[in-house]
């Protein structure tokens, strides 16, 4: 049983997370393809220009080269992969130079002799790929840096470094041996296991650079992979050193986490591990459930995992992921026991919407018209719902368009997705009506355009009016034109709604300019 730290959720928990997660693999109908090729296969896989260039390059500088990593665990999971990494016994970048003079005018070089790395561009079939070139390398650190100290080192050295056993495997490129597999820690074994292992003692490999850490869970995640028991303690025991790794690093692996196929497994991982309380304590913080006078409340973090999970399912917007992640997030701090009405959760949007800045500030996520998108859909979450569980009128609806924009589809995708409810028959009733309010919003958009526009007049018209500053004033009259607007009781045109602002103006005491 995977050992959990110190989290709210019972102890046997993580055990029916695992049989859970085991269930749906068993299920799923689009399991990773995984294939293991002979040499021979593997020979016929890389016979193309460029790998048969880089097999001439190298064999004429007289080095062993090999593609190892990544690229090679694609080969038999039958993924894509553009990007290809080359570990060449001697100078990476030699031979990068001499498939330059080869490839000439067919391919971009840049060498950073600082790293002694090389990367070559290539067009191949019209599609871009890029290989990188190093030397076979050993790595040294330091205990407050995740910046090795790099010396030359054998091709044994450079595979043991690698953070997992599925990207320690390497496939000579050199023309006796081309095709050849080198997998020194059975990486071939956990791919076929469907496992995330460490070559070497994972304590070490985290501790090292703790941005492995991430990088497991990552691995985890995408390729609805389980990670080892000896690997996932290491991961809990580490946890703390990921405070030495740069936000900007840590809000890179968490988005790639975050595009997954199901990204509440790698959110639970997190978890799990200690992780997610150092990266988001906030969503850590709905994992408690309380019960007062024999009523409680649903837990919020398992609920939040299940919202992120259907909507992923229905779109690839890391962004709308993100809102679906966060909308519950001001819950922790509104919960409130009233004993008429039970558990209540007022203002949690308005509250969350406002959460949403410091968490994307602390994360090192972009503060700019995603974080506004974010906080626009958290604010707005429970509007759809509210309106689905009353009658959908033409006014509410409109308003809704009003404020949701452009937004107004990821909007409803997200609160489609929030309805998470185990009575299947409120459940439904939910759905329908969501069906009705996205046909009203169809219907609106081609109708009734005007009335989901600004009143064509606004607050500078206002001030000037009546001689006005900026002031709260300002604000009532501009509500009470916008109200009009959307309740439909005038039309968005400039007389009529001049003849009730000066009617509220007066009843306000406000005096027109002459």
């Amino acid at each position: 049983m995977l050992k959990t730290p110190q989290l709210t959720i019972i102890k046997k928990l993580p055990l029916l997370i695992c049989v859970i997660t085991f269930l749906l693999l068993t299920l799923q109908t689009q399991i990773n393809k995984m294939r293991f090729y002979s040499d021979a296969e593997l020979a016929t896989l890389l016979d193309n220009d460029i790998f048969r260039q880089i097999s001439q390059a190298a064999d004429s500088l007289g080095v062993e080269c090999y593609v190892v990593g990544g690229y090679v665990r694609d080969l038999f999971l039958e993924r894509p992969s553009k990007d290809i990494d080359v570990v060449v016994v001697g100078s990476g970048i030699e031979v990068a130079e001499k498939l330059s003079k080869t490839v000439r005018g067919k391919a971009k070089v840049s060498i950073y002799r600082n790293f002694g790395t090389a990367q070559v561009h290539f067009f191949n079939h019209g599609e871009p790929v890029e290989v990188e070139f190093v030397g076979a390398r050993k790595e040294s650190y330091q205990r407050n840096s995740r910046k090795p100290i790099v010396e030359d080192g054998t091709l044994e050295d450079d595979i043991s470094r690698r953070d997992f056993t599925i990207n320690a495997m390497a496939i000579c490129l050199n023309k006796e041996h081309f095709g050849e597999l080198v997998d020194m820690y059975e990486g071939l074994d956990d791919l076929e296991d469907r496992l995330i292992r460490t070559p070497l003692d994972p304590d070490i490999t985290f501790s090292d650079d703790p941005l492995r850490m991430l990088r497991c869970v990552r691995f985890a995640s995408q390729l609805n992979f389980f990670i080892d028991e000896e690997t996932f303690d290491a991961l809990v025991r580490n946890a703390e050193r990921l405070k030495i790794i740069s936000w900007e690093r840590i809000a890179d692996e968490l988005n790639k986490i975050m595009m997954s196929n199901n990204p509440s497994k790698g959110i639970y991982e997190l978890y799990r591990a200690g992780l997610l309380e150092i990266i988001m304590p906030e969503l850590t913080a709905l994992d408690i459930v309380e019960n007062m006078g024999g009523k409680a409340h649903k837990n919020n973090f398992h609920h939040t995992m299940e919202v992120l999970d259907n909507v992923a399912r229905n779109s690839d917007n890391l962004w709308l992921r993100y809102a679906a992640l966060l909308h519950d997030i001001g819950k922790a701090k509104v919960k409130r026991w009233e004993p008429r009405l039970g558990w209540t959760f007022h203002n949690h949007d308005y509250v969350g919407s406002k959460m949403v800045e410091t968490i994307f500030k602390r994360i090192k996520l972009p503060l700019d018209s995603k974080m506004r998108y974010v906080e626009k859909l958290v604010a707005l979450h429970m509007r759809p719902i509210v309106i689905a569980d009353e009658e959908v009128t033409d006014s509410a609806v409109r308003r809704l368009v009003n404020d949701a924009g452009d937004d107004i589809d990821d909007l409803m995708t997200l609160c489609e997705a929030d309805i998470t409810s185990k009575n299947a028959v409120r459940k439904q009733r939910f759905l329908d009506n969501f069906k009705l309010v996205r046909i009203k919003i169809a219907d609106l958009k081609e109708r009734d355009y005007k009335r989901l526009l600004q009143p064509v007049i606004n607050g500078n018209e206002i001030m000037e009016m009546f001689g006005l500053k900026q002031s709260p004033v300002i604000g009532v009259l501009k509500k009470v034109l916008k109200d009009a607007v959307l309740d439909n009781t005038v039309e968005n045109e400039r007389e009529p709604l001049m003849k009730l602002l000066i009617e509220k103006a007066k009843e306000m005491g406000l005096t027109q300019n002459t």
